[in-house]
């Protein structure tokens, strides 16, 4: 259970995997030997074994939320991974990033993209997960690795890591025009297109139809 209460328009249900449903079908095989591919706007991309990161970054666990931005929390969520800002330490001295990067796309198996704030992605809370409640990430929560930022909805925590592009521009990935640049959960920043009160009344009707959709993709 979460200890503080939830976000504005928010309801508290199980976690469950749920996203857009065309892709709802893919399940990726997590890889013996993941590796993460650093790009972008860089001076030396590269791809990194994932468990080269683990032996050099330090392991962090946290209890936090993931709030879907349909209206939904799944609260209490124990993860247990690397924190972002560490890892992006090991990239940057890696990769060398632009200056002028102020942008991060993550990328998972399953084509899945999305893109925060280089900022946002820097915050204490913001980790690379590999475990969720003291097991092994399973295919349905985003094996092998999963990005966690539970200060931002939930289209932008990426299941299926595999990727990482440091940008200097904005790029609305795969939720598009219904993503928000930044995706705040404090601040209700729902989409980029009518105020978020607005977007929680809409969720809340469409919610049912959109699940509906999103489960006869997974049976299809």
């Amino acid at each position: 259970m979460s200890s503080s209460p939830l976000p504005p328009g928010q309801s508290e249900e199980p976690m469950r995997r749920f996203g857009l449903p065309q892709f709802a079908r893919i399940r990726p095989v997590a890889p013996e030997r993941p590796v993460l591919v650093v790009g972008g706007t860089v001076r030396r991309p590269a791809q990194i074994d994932v468990a080269e990161l683990f032996s050099s970054a330090r392991r962090v666990e946290q209890v936090s939320d993931l709030h879907c931005v349909t209206t939904w929390s799944a609260t209490g969520l124990r993860w247990s991974g690397l924190r972002f800002g560490e890892v992006h330490e090991l990239l940057a001295e890696r990769v060398r990033p632009h200056p002028s990067c102020t942008w991060v796309v993550f990328t998972g198996l399953d084509g899945f993209r999305s893109c925060m704030a280089l900022s946002d992605a820097l915050a204490d809370d913001v980790q690379l997960a590999d475990r969720l409640g003291g097991e092994p990430l399973t295919a349905d929560h985003g094996a092998p690795l999963r990005l966690v930022a539970p200060g931002h909805y939930g289209y932008k925590s990426v299941r299926h890591l595999c990727a990482v592009e440091y940008r200097t521009r904005y790029d609305p990935g795969s939720a598009r025009w219904a993503a928000h640049r930044r995706g705040r959960v404090a601040r209700e920043e729902r989409s980029a297109l009518l105020p978020g009160w607005v977007w929680r009344r809409i969720w809340r009707r469409a919610v049912p139809r959109v699940r509906a959709a999103y489960d006869r993709a997974v049976e299809g």
